[in-house]
């Protein structure tokens, strides 16, 4: 039985092309086809590179389609490629199903690493980024920022993309919602109109209306909100916070912390008192996971 190529994951550079790795250019020499999100824009690439590689496009529309002709071609000991416009596959990109019908098929699947705008704007905001949320491309209206100040209860940190066409209302309703949260916003990441804005989203909204090259090139958003904001005298800021996305102890416990205004320690003690069939063991396993997840003090 012949054996199976191997499916390469291969990032591409995001706007610079000299930030394509050595690897990724021997790579996409080497294998059998190049399975790309469109042929016409990655074209540039593969000439600027003397890369002769054959290229099939695989894109959001027919990539349940083309899934079949990659795999067939893997199994049959070829090698395929995997790239995106730009960056690395599969965030935010086409691709996360050919890699799943690889993975089903048993067929390697190799990360050729490179360059991720997520990563850049990470890297060059000055936040602790110890943990944080990825959350693609925010959904239109109010509701998507709300969600986003939830989530930042949840992690100090917060990344999402966004198009030069709605930034300034997106910063509009952050201003509203989020007033005090700090943020990095990256536009251009490595191409012509770099350019990096910090501070409120009121601040960042007044810079980016003052830029006339203000909607060239697309955004990656740092969100992170400042330690005051998230606690209060020990105890996070949750009366924002759905009971109904908590587990049942949990959520008892952040219901008896926002009406009587105590501590998880106190809230703890109180939930035991009126439920004499809870073990304390039982309770203090969700005081640690609500400390895990909101980093709630307990005293």
């Amino acid at each position: 039985m012949k054996e199976s190529g191997i499916l390469y994951i291969v990032a591409t550079p995001i706007g610079n092309l000299e930030d394509i790795t050595a690897r990724a250019v021997r790579v996409l020499g080497e294998v059998d086809m190049i399975a790309a999100e469109d042929t016409r824009h990655s074209r540039g690439l593969l000439t600027h590179f003397n890369i002769k590689t054959p290229m099939f496009s695989c894109h959001k529309f027919n990539e349940g389609k083309r899934g079949d002709f990659f795999i067939g071609a893997l199994l049959e000991g070829r090698s395929v490629a995997l790239i995106s416009d730009a960056g690395t596959p599969c965030i935010s990109d086409p691709g996360h199903r050919l890699v799943s019908l690889a993975a089903e098929a048993g067929i390697q699947i190799v990360a050729v690493c490179g360059a991720s705008a997520v990563v850049a704007a990470l890297s060059v905001s000055g936040f602790d980024v110890s943990r944080f949320a990825f959350v693609g491309f925010l959904p239109r209206g109010k509701a998507a920022v709300k969600g986003l100040a939830e989530t930042l209860l949840h992690v100090k940190t917060v990344v999402f993309y966004e198009s030069p066409r709605r930034i300034a209302a997106v910063l509009g309703l952050m201003k509203e919602n989020i007033p005090s949260a700090q943020i990095c916003l990256c536009n251009d990441i490595s191409k012509k109109f770099e350019r990096i804005y910090r501070g409120t989203a009121e601040q960042v909204l007044e810079g980016i209306l003052k830029n006339p090259a203000a909607e060239k090139g697309e955004y990656t958003c740092v969100v992170n909100l400042p330690e005051e904001d998230r606690e209060d005298n020990g105890t996070v800021l949750l009366s924002s916070v759905p009971l109904s996305s908590l587990p049942a102890l949990e959520a008892r416990l952040v219901d008896i912390m926002i009406k009587t205004g105590c501590t998880l320690k106190d809230a703890s003690r109180k939930l035991h008192e009126e439920c004499e069939g809870l073990s304390k063991k039982e309770i203090y396993s969700a005081m640690l996971r609500l400390k895990d997840m909101f980093e709630v003090g307990d005293e």
